[in-house]
């Protein structure tokens, strides 16, 4: 029996032995000192031998020997059992144990920014990538303070030319710092050229997304370089005279701004989205064109059902040329059941949002709307088909 029972200890033993080996191994490793920890354990692991196996037997002296080693004990170990004891309560205010993560800080950089300090701002700034390389805010503030105070864009360019080759940062991320370089080059070097080869680049990053339908959006409306030369390099503009006393004439005799000519206007957005087709925004300043000026709401129609199938517009967009389809419609005489088609779309596309709501609103009110509406007389377009491509080259076959 006595055996058995020895046997059945043995397990026993070796879990103890195993657990205490876990614990004395784990105060080590998250100590801030491990060193002075590891020589605590070394006084405190043959002491516990002493008193546990040589105490008992050495008879009268055992509990003189157990205090003496309850003193050293105390002494090695009391701080540690009062922070432990504590460590619920401080636990509350300094969130315990829990890892606090690395980060840059670039606030000594920004500091030296503020004060025009560029060279020390730039070396704070590397001073923190070199432990954080791919830290995007921190390029981000290299090229910025290289761009902007030390005329450097070739610097720039290229920390952002190895930022965009970095992996694992956002699409959206990708796309700013591309837009941010677009403008630093138009702002800085009045490089048109540039600026459409860092937006060409977002579209070749970031193919099928809203951010490549915002760049060639916005390559379509680079400004020309002539536009960007710094006031001293541009073509000096002679300004006549303007009509005195212009207050004191009457209603007949006030100046009157120029008429635009809507048939050109046409005719230069069918031109522009033969080259831009994606220009989004011309095309609906087209579309409203044919609808008001020639009363051709057909063809604005194909113009805004280009815009609303469109890949990868924005919800927002796509809601917007929705009603102002829904709008054209109803100035131009459409009936009630057309009407109610269009604006349910903007319903079934998007559910449960604000544009949803917006649109059944509308539909509520649609046949007080189409009260008292006449009926536009359809309008032959004569001389200008030729001219803004409604026979041929028009930019519904684009």
């Amino acid at each position: 029996m006595n055996h058995a029972h020895h046997f059945l200890s043995i397990p026993l033993i070796a879990v103890l032995v195993f657990l205490a080996g876990r614990f004395v191994v784990r105060t080590i490793t998250r100590s801030e000192d491990p060193t002075r920890m590891v020589v605590k354990w070394l006084i405190t692991l043959p002491l516990l031998v002493l008193l546990f196996v040589a105490a008992p037997a050495i008879g009268l002296v055992g509990p003189f020997l157990i205090v003496a080693c309850a003193v050293v004990f105390s002494l090695v170990w009391t701080p540690h059992i009062g922070a432990w004891m504590a460590k619920p309560l401080t636990s509350m205010f300094d969130d315990g144990d829990r890892q606090i993560e690395a980060k840059p800080f670039y606030s000594a950089a920004l500091a030296h920014r503020k004060r025009g300090r560029y060279p020390e701002a730039i070396a704070g700034v590397r001073k923190e990538l070199a432990k954080f390389p791919n830290d995007f805010d921190g390029q981000m503030l290299l090229a910025e303070i290289l761009a902007e105070h030390m005329n450097d864009m070739p610097g720039a360019e290229l920390t952002i030319q190895r930022l965009i080759a970095q992996p694992g940062h956002a699409p959206r991320s990708l796309a700013y710092a591309l837009n941010s370089l677009a403008d630093w080059h138009l702002k800085y070097d009045q490089d048109r050229q540039a600026a459409g080869r860092d937006l060409e680049k977002i579209i070749e990053l970031l193919p099928n997304s809203e951010m490549s339908a915002a760049a060639s959006q916005r390559r379509a409306h680079l400004a020309a370089t002539e536009q960007l030369l710094s006031p001293h390099d541009r073509r000096k503009i002679v300004v006549t005279p303007g009509v005195e006393d212009i207050g004191l004439l009457s209603g007949a005799l006030q100046p009157k701004a120029p008429e635009i000519d809507p048939g050109k206007q046409a005719t230069d957005y069918v031109r522009h989205l033969q080259a831009h087709p994606l220009d989004t925004e011309a095309r609906e300043k087209l579309a409203v064109i044919y609808a008001d000026h020639f009363q051709r709401l057909d063809l604005a129609t194909e113009q805004l059902e280009q815009l609303i199938a469109a890949p990868n517009q924005p919800a927002r967009h796509v809601a917007h040329w929705l009603n102002l389809l829904a709008d054209l419609q109803l100035k131009h005489g459409a009936k009630y059941e057309t009407l109610h088609a269009t604006l349910q779309r903007v319903m079934d596309l998007f559910p449960d949002t604000a544009a949803a709501s917006l649109a059944a609103s509308r539909i509520a009110h649609l046949r007080l709307d189409l009260k008292g509406k006449e009926k536009s007389q359809a309008v032959k377009l004569g001389s200008y088909e030729e001219d803004v491509g409604l026979k041929r080259g028009s930019p519904h076959q684009l």
